[in-house]
């Protein structure tokens, strides 16, 4: 095994990034799909539920922002607040989830890491393909939503697979140097709740991104440091995405690509530290385990 890893590793050192994931995630599909499968049964097995669990989550947060907004007051561009926030749960539990499974991957398959040698970020892979059921599933409620409050997709709902396939590398790029990092310390499991609980709330969740802009551009509430702020809030991945997301789906309009740069640039910046530090860390994941 240790040869067969030594060999693998060499290899991967002479191919690009983003070709060796590409090469990897065809190569053990069948492997990811087995998986994949494997922990759809084990969650719903025994669910009088079953697979609807997979959006009553979006639909009670989405209850509970609603009865909130009608408390404080949320502008919401002229959409119905429940349509623009459930659009904004989608890929929001979509990250969320697929980072959470990502992060502890590894360690909860132990007793495989130890029998055989295969790529270990398989296992983040299959936490990511896991949740795209999930993902079809609430699809499925957001049109429901959509024809109720008669709201008919646009053309630029073609941006679509592009955002989904963006919130998949940011999900990847967390969740290969936090399942990494799990291994060693497992405090890491442990504090992810904590930080992804405060991420919604810098996130364009439970408000659209346009109240953010209004606040630190318009209306310059942090004085001279409103500009600088409002560029760090757009550091985050998720505010590009979630904002994206609504305004191809429900605004007809296209993406906000300002609002995409920042998170997308950063994400590509660390995206190949994590994956490098994923592969080197996999040498002891099997005595560390």
């Amino acid at each position: 095994m240790a040869l067969s890893q030594a060999i693998y590793n060499r290899n991967f050192s002479n191919k690009p990034l983003m070709l060796q994931i590409t090469i990897n995630l065809f190569k053990y599909r069948e492997l990811i799909a087995a998986l994949a499968w494997k922990n759809i049964i084990v969650r719903y097995k025994q669910a009088y539920l079953g697979i609807f669990w997979a959006v009553l989550k979006p639909i009670m947060l989405m209850l509970v922002f609603t009865l909130v907004r009608s408390f404080v007051g949320i502008e919401s561009d002229g959409v119905p607040y429940p349509l623009l926030t459930f659009a904004a749960l989608i890929p929001w539990i979509f990250f969320q989830e697929s980072v959470s499974e990502g992060v502890t991957s590894v360690t909860s398959n132990a007793a495989l890491i130890k029998k055989i040698y295969f790529p270990r970020e398989v296992f983040p892979l299959t936490a990511m393909v896991t949740k795209l059921l999930e993902l079809v599933i609430s699809f499925v409620i957001l049109a429901a939503m959509m024809a109720y409050y008669h709201y008919i997709p646009t053309v630029y709902a073609v941006w679509i697979p592009a955002i989904i396939l963006y919130t998949m590398i940011v999900a990847l790029t967390i969740s290969f140097f936090g399942a990494a990092m799990n291994v060693y310390y497992r405090d890491v499991g442990q504090a992810l709740p904590v930080a992804l609980s405060l991420l919604m709330y810098g996130s364009p969740v439970m408000y659209p991104l346009s109240l953010v802009y209004k606040k630190f551009i318009v209306e310059q509430a942090a004085g001279d440091w409103s500009e600088r702020l409002y560029t760090l809030y757009l550091l985050n991945p998720l505010v590009g995405i979630i904002d994206s997301f609504q305004s191809v789906l429900l605004k007809g309009t296209p993406p906000d690509f300002n609002a995409i740069y920042p998170g997308l640039i950063l994400t590509l910046t660390i995206l190949p530290f994590s994956y490098w530090f994923f592969k080197r860390a996999e040498n002891w994941f099997a005595d560390v385990i």
